[in-house]
């Protein structure tokens, strides 16, 4: 999440000024809850504890769903968002925003090795650890694709006219590592290039399934990948960041804006015992519903 000092932020430091609501946060990270769980674990009425869930919602904070349980009706809430940058100084007035989402399944180039695998929210894919399965037609409409050593390109289309002037990407995704069936402790080093050029390196802890993602199917094999960690890349005239940490020299230069589209590569290449591999998630799988997501910032050339 994305903070300024203006007021369009206000709601959200509005709802982190309250000791119960930072209590409500850390009890949710750690796992879906009901309000009525919500309630017991803080000693509160459930009336008192929706109010403080409202307040959290109305700032994207938390999310919320209702579900039947044994014929009754629950409302379950969940944290929406797992880092906050803020940005002390005020926004630009003449910074413009075009945005656009990339489904997983709409690569360009891939290269994967077992274990491996691609799904749509209803089925698999061909077969588990075939690379074969990456080729075909259905992977389109996939929401979830994984390997253990290899990488995957997309293109992102240059939406920029000639007289507009690119001054940051952002991109965001659900992403962890690749070990056979789960492993919370699996280090992974995945790589980010763009046009060929190398961006930075962020290690992954591990590829999640001890819990099963929020947007999970119901059908899908509790053996395998579940979530992943929602991070955001970007590139800006100071360097390349993640989640607002530098992690190279890399800057928004490196991009020729008279391109028709630009490469993404994502890749894991290390293949060393106990670590490496890639996951991305879309829609309908882990806990974000969202594919990639890229924000191009820039302002229009007098």
């Amino acid at each position: 999440m994305y903070l300024t000092t203006n007021t369009e932020s206000l709601a959200v430091y509005e709802a982190l000024a309250s000791e119960i609501r930072l209590k409500i946060i850390d009890l949710l990270y750690i796992k879906e809850m009901s309000i009525k769980e919500l309630a017991a674990k803080l000693y509160l009425s459930n009336a008192v504890v929706s109010s403080h869930v409202g307040k959290l919602e109305k700032a994207g904070v938390v999310g919320s769903e209702m579900r039947r349980i044994n014929g009754g009706t629950y409302k379950f809430c969940f944290v929406t968002t797992e880092f906050m940058q803020i940005k002390l100084s005020p926004p630009a007035t003449d910074i413009n925003v075009k945005e656009l989402s990339i489904p997983v399944g709409h690569y360009t180039e891939l290269e994967a090795s077992p274990t491996c695998g691609i799904s749509t929210t209803e089925r698999l894919i061909g077969h588990y650890d075939d690379p074969v399965s990456f080729l075909d037609p259905e992977r389109v409409h996939a929401g979830i694709l994984w390997f253990a050593r290899g990488y995957v390109e997309y293109r992102i289309p240059n939406y920029l006219l000639g007289d507009q002037s690119l001054k940051e990407l952002e991109i965001s995704m659900e992403i962890g590592s690749e070990a056979p069936e789960i492993n919370e402790h699996w280090p992974s080093d995945i790589s980010f290039s763009l046009d060929g050029k190398p961006v930075g390196i962020w290690t992954s802890p591990g590829d999640f399934g001890e819990q099963r993602g929020r947007l999970t199917p119901l059908w899908w094999n509790p053996n395998v990948n579940q979530y992943g960690m929602l991070k955001v890349l970007r590139l800006n005239p100071h360097g390349a960041f993640i989640d607002g940490m530098k992690i190279s020299e890399a800057t928004v230069d490196i991009l020729d804006p008279g391109a028709t589209y630009w490469t993404l590569r994502i890749s894991a290449e290390d293949l060393k015992k106990g670590r490496g591999g890639l996951t991305l998630y879309g829609r309908g799988f882990g806990n974000y519903e969202q594919d990639l997501l890229i924000r191009m910032r820039y302002t229009e050339r007098s």
